[in-house]
């Protein structure tokens, strides 16, 4: 890992403590950041005492201690080093050195905080807490330039992981590429599919640990091509296996792979931060970039008065041009992913080329082809509205996805019409056309993420951390997340995940109609709403949810706040006329028994994994089914209160709902203790716990 001045507050106030410049470093994951941190702040708190003529006995006694707690720490630290350099022997001559420097550092600390050593036969009041404080700043600089080698050294251990699992994958690619029998390409396809899952789990903590957003979000677009092209894979090769001098047939195989190993290069590169083949493509020029960069320039000292005058006015300008820049490009992406909602092309394609019929693929591929344009000029116009770096990246893959799967649907459909009775063909095409309609979705999912950057609600995402374990990090993945949904059962839930995601997206688009974001009954609209996205991502192996039993509970905060909103809506109902109460009543009704039971679900103890997946799909039903309902009374209740009359006020929470927006805080503060399950490990716990006493 490079080094070069780091920006956090934490590391970099080492420096000012006299630590040096060894102690600045350029960190770029958080599980080395957060396990930093804390050493450095105590360490710092240590050697910045201010040294007084008279000092008691007791603060004395209090800064031995803490001379004793940091040694202690750091033993137990390095003993977490020499198991991980144990377990890697091509890094264990670095890492022991680097441990042994640690260990020496942390003793120098408590000799020299030892009240006993010190030097001072004829007490005379006068004595300060060292009688060396040059060399404790030397044993700092050394312990914290030790720590961190060991932690850059672990650090190199995951990137070693991903790069070993990544040439697995390729490998194991180019094997799928030369095979020739279906047997074979069963059998190998097997082996792919386990490489894939482990890629997956260790690049998707990667993602999670890396503080660059943009790199993030280029990880993200990358393991999402992964992810969709590996099914892609599937049905391209066993299709080109049944028809073998199909031309379109190959054409479509070929795509998905070249694809596939575009996907990996960017990972690595992201993963080792080397620089990117294709980054000027990626510095794609946008309207939100150049207004960001126009409005610092504002800043120069140069600047006389009637320049900056008709500067502030030319941003005013740029303002109202980004406003209604924003609200074009989004109102035309809102439309658009409305009017081909149904589908009916892909449909159409899929009807036609069972029936053979050439002309009528013709058409509707030309259609297709519009379709496509369309899309891809709608990405290219949220990009430059889309309000952050990391957004813009996710528009740039979404433009990239439309314009590559456009042409392998229609190579698809080509094999399909030439072999309409071949049932892998038809396979091949339906997991081509699942893509688009998945792509889709994301596309309605990042236009709500660009509309709640321009709208300032957009929270932070707590993100897991990947520093290896010892004895732990070179085992079967799948025996480290047993709770994790496998691929298998992701894509058994793919059809009803989409479903939910599609509902979330309805149930949001009622709630923006309401004048009154405060109400209660929009709030808790919102929160439920906001809780059934992150159950739509946990089907898909994405968000905050990683396991089954973070799901389940979830689905018992869902269901409370489901049973919230209907004692509200009760209440609301006593508002009402005669005639008006009783379609609410209705929705009411069907309300609270889906809720209750989807408590009795989540609540419910099961074991064994097939009974594990049963209670995972019904929590997932169950929360369809309380959209649903919220899909019809977010509506109803609008008119009803408009009708009634009561104002835009009633019911209004005491709270705005940005300031607590989603109840999935109260998830997420669940699950912070929940370390091992989101990958915190040994080396991060054990510095993090240097809570050392405070002199005072």
């Amino acid at each position: 890992m490079a080094t070069s001045p780091c920006s956090s507050s934490g590391v970099s106030s080492a420096s000012s403590a006299g630590l040096g410049a060894e102690a600045a470093l350029e960190i770029r994951t958080r599980s080395v950041e957060q396990t930093l941190v804390p050493l450095v702040s105590q360490i710092t708190t240590l050697i910045n005492h201010k040294d007084k003529p008279k000092r008691s006995d007791k603060t004395l006694q209090a800064i031995q201690r803490v001379g004793q707690a940091v040694n202690l720490a750091v033993g137990r630290f390095v003993t977490v080093g020499e198991a991980i350099a144990n377990e890697n022997r091509e890094l264990k001559e670095e890492m022991s050195i680097a441990c042994i420097e640690a260990k020496r550092a942390g003793e120098t600390i408590a000799q020299l905080t030892d009240v006993a050593n010190l030097d001072h036969p004829e007490y005379d009041g006068r004595i300060t807490i060292f009688t060396d404080k040059t060399g404790v700043v030397k044993a700092a600089r050394l312990l914290l330039s030790s720590v961190t080698k060991v932690l850059v050294l672990a650090d190199r251990i995951v990137i070693k992981q991903i790069l070993s699992s990544r040439n697995k994958v390729l490998a194991t690619m180019e094997q799928l590429e030369k095979v020739s029998s279906f047997q074979e390409f069963v059998q190998i396809f097997s082996q792919f599919g386990n490489e894939m899952v482990e890629f997956a789990h260790l690049t998707g903590d990667r993602q999670n640990d890396l503080k660059d957003e943009k790199k993030k979000a280029r990880m993200a677009a990358a393991r999402a091509v992964l992810e969709k092209c590996t099914m892609m894979l599937l049905t391209a090769s066993k299709t080109c296996l049944r028809h073998p001098d199909c031309e379109s047939a190959c054409l479509n195989k070929e795509g998905v792979f070249h694809r596939m190993r575009l996907a990996l290069e960017q990972v690595i590169e992201i993963v080792t931060d080397s620089k990117p083949s294709g980054e000027n493509e990626m510095a794609a020029i946008s309207i939100y970039t150049s207004i960001k960069e126009f409005k610092q320039s504002q800043k120069t000292k140069d600047i006389t008065e009637d320049l900056e005058v008709a500067i502030l006015k030319t941003c005013q300008c740029m303002n109202e041009l980004k406003r209604e820049l924003h609200h074009a490009a989004t109102s035309l992406a809102a439309d658009l992913l409305r009017y081909h909602a149904d589908h009916m092309v892909l449909k159409a394609l899929k009807i036609t080329g069972v029936e053979g019929n050439l002309e009528a693929v013709a058409e509707y591929t030309c259609k297709l082809s519009e379709q496509k344009e369309q899309l891809v000029e709608t990405c290219r116009l949220l990009r430059h509205v889309s309000g952050t770096e990391p957004l813009e990246i996710t528009c740039i893959h979404a433009e990239d996805t439309f314009q590559v799967t456009g042409p392998q649907i229609i190579s698809a459909a080509e094999t399909l019409t030439l072999h309409p009775s071949s049932k892998i063909a038809k396979e091949n095409l339906d997991v081509f056309c699942e893509a688009w309609e998945s792509q889709l979705s994301d596309m309605s999912m990042l236009l709500r993420e660009i509309n709640d950057v321009f709208e300032g609600r957009r929270g932070e995402k707590r993100a897991y951390l990947s520093l290896p374990r010892p004895g732990k990090h070179n085992a079967n993945l799948k025996a480290l997340k047993p709770d994790r949904l496998d691929t298998e059962e992701q894509a058994k839930l793919g059809k009803l995940g989409l479903e939910l995601h599609l509902l979330t997206s309805d149930v949001d688009s009622e709630t923006e109609k309401w004048e009154d974001q405060e109400n209660e009954i929009v709030r808790h609209g919102q929160n439920i709403s906001s809780m059934a996205h992150f159950m739509y991502l946990f089907t898909r192996g994405e968000g905050l949810l990683k396991t089954t039993q973070d799901l389940f509970h979830q689905a018992e905060v869902f269901a409370t706040e489901g049973i919230k909103l209907a004692s509200v809506l009760t209440a609301f109902s006593n508002q009402l006329e005669d005639d008006d109460k009783p379609l609410l009543l209705l929705e009411i009704d069907k309300l609270i028994p889906v809720c209750q039971q989807l408590q009795i679900t989540a609540k419910t103890t099961v074991q064994g994994k097939n009974a594990t997946f049963a209670k995972v799909d019904t929590c997932i039903r169950k929360t369809k089914g309380v959209m649903t309902i919220l899909s019809q009374v977010l509506p109803l209740s609008y008119k009803l209160l408009k009708k009634c009359g009561t104002g835009n006020g009633w019911l209004r929470s005491p709270h705005p709902w940005r300031e607590n927006r989603l109840q999935r805080n109260t998830n997420e503060d669940s699950m912070e203790g929940k370390t091992d399950a989101f990958g915190i490990k040994s080396l991060e716990h054990h510095v993090a716990n240097l809570t050392f006493l405070e002199s005072k």
